[in-house]
């Protein structure tokens, strides 16, 4: 059984950081690329970052570029998004995802194309 846990949420002040984890267990996903998504309260589910499945090539919204960053650690079947700067429009509900096809050349940005997703971490900037 395919499984993504999130952990490292929480409520920090703005300008203050965070590291979100996802645990990845049920398959091997250095194959697939991973990303991180948010979901704002009345709000579209929305990208935040993706990286490829071979690392190195990571992609941002605009909103977040500079700001956060994406990581991974294969051996570890395991993504970080690390959350810098925070401002209170960053507060949402993040989820990670694994990508529904192997080796796909440019990661996407659409929440469709990922087949599996974690539970959600909460994080909450206060201004």
């Amino acid at each position: 059984q395919v499984q993504l846990v999130e952990s490292g949420g929480g409520l920090v002040q703005a300008g203050g950081s965070l590291r979100l984890s996802c645990a990845a267990s049920g398959r091997t996903f250095s194959n697939y690329a991973m990303g991180w998504f948010r979901q704002a309260p009345g709000k579209e589910r929305e990208f935040v970052a993706v990286l490829r499945w071979s690392g190195g090539t990571a992609y941002y919204a605009d909103s977040v570029k500079g700001r956060f960053t994406i990581s991974r650690d294969n051996a570890k079947n395991t993504a970080y998004l690390e959350m810098n700067n925070l401002q209170p429009e960053d507060t949402a509900l993040y989820y990670c995802a694994a990508d529904s096809i192997r080796y796909r050349g440019v990661p996407s940005r659409i929440p469709k194309d990922y087949a599996y997703w974690g539970q959600g971490t909460q994080v909450t900037v206060s201004s």
